[in-house]
């Protein structure tokens, strides 16, 4: 072999060795795939998904199915070039930066900490706006559950204190807190009355400016709610709030008379707080395809995702617009009854 041929050769090696090791090299993003989908009127691994004791509740036939994004990537497993080139080409793969799913300085055991703390306020915010919708009693105390760093609240709340009116207004929840704080002004004060081992105190905090400009007091909050009889949700391998929408659902369904699908397949996603109240979420495409993909035929979708929704929604699926947890019973029961008025994205 000549020179020239030998050159080549060995130039032609390195170019494919070094197109390979490229293509093994970490990218900073994750690829959102549809998850798993669960039916919150079924049973996981035996167990029913909402067990209620102490109250009667009622069968249904249909599905309400809770949804769920796949996440490949981050910090423990960091997402290599050719799959995040064949997650750009597939129109059921969301390719994102990795700091939408796991914030710069935060390592990945804490953002599975924070999904799961979201995942149990998810279920107890569903379970007091199920109740309240059905006008059941419930008792509730809305708790100071950490305070963030940098926060205009440090020195003056302590985690465990009792949050109690917010500028002479009682308050009844985390949402109507936040729906309180947020009419605000960034800059602006804000005065809490709190209980706190027993007495009553009033402290003046000024709020601050979140990332998306609105006001805040720089804290995370717990509902701790006493209910009239026992409702637990079994769900595990699943965090975030996305699913509060659902379980709230499930949880009217299984406590009413008659069938709120109507035997149909439903699915959804949509965060929900104490008053009923819905959010948007993330990775509603993957969403949308993981149900219709398991035979939905009807998705709920919280207003905030609507835009997207309506672009990428799967063929034979019925998108409709839940606003709150009411609105979304409402338009359920005009589905299965076959009456107009059905609120759309």
């Amino acid at each position: 072999m000549s020179r020239r041929a030998l050159t080549l050769s060995v130039v032609g090696f390195l170019v494919v060795l070094l197109a390979a090791v490229a293509a093994l090299l970490p990218v900073p993003y994750v690829a959102l795939n549809p998850g798993p989908v669960t039916n919150t009127l079924g049973s996981v691994d035996g167990t029913e998904l909402i067990r209620i004791e102490g109250r009667r509740t009622y069968p249904d036939e249909g599905n309400l199915d809770l949804t769920t994004v796949s996440v490949l990537g981050g910090p423990r497993q960091r997402l290599d070039i050719v799959t995040a080139l064949r997650g750009w080409l597939d129109d059921s793969v969301a390719i994102i930066p990795e700091e939408q799913v796991y914030p710069e300085g935060e390592t990945a055991e804490e953002v599975e900490k924070q999904s799961a703390t979201e995942m149990r306020d998810s279920q107890e915010n569903a379970t007091t706006a199920a109740l309240r919708h059905l006008r059941i009693p419930v008792t509730t105390r809305l708790l100071v559950q950490e305070i963030a760093p940098g926060s205009p609240s440090k020195g003056r709340l302590r985690s465990g204190d009792q949050l109690l009116k917010v500028d002479g207004a009682t308050i009844a929840g985390g949402g109507q807190l936040r729906e309180l704080i947020t009419s605000r002004e960034p800059g602006d004060p804000v005065r809490l009355v709190v209980r706190r081992e027993g007495r009553q105190l009033t402290t003046t905090i000024r709020t601050a400016e979140a990332d998306d400009g609105r006001a805040i007091v720089g804290i995370t909050t717990r509902d701790d709610a006493e209910y009239p009889f026992s409702v637990e949700i079994s769900l595990r391998d699943v965090g975030g709030p996305s699913a509060g929408l659902m379980f709230a659902l499930g949880i009217v369904d299984k406590l009413t008379p008659g069938s709120l699908t109507g035997g149909r397949h439903i699915a959804g996603t949509g965060t929900v707080d104490d008053a009923g109240q819905v959010g948007p979420i993330g990775g509603i495409t993957q969403k949308m395809i993981g149900a219709r993909e398991a035979g939905a035929t009807v998705f709920l979708s919280p207003p905030g995702n609507c835009s997207e929704a309506k672009q990428t929604k799967p063929e034979g699926l019925r998108l409709v617009r839940a606003n709150s947890l009411t609105s979304a019973v409402r338009a359920l029961d005009r589905i299965r009854d076959g009456r107009p008025g059905v609120p759309r994205c």
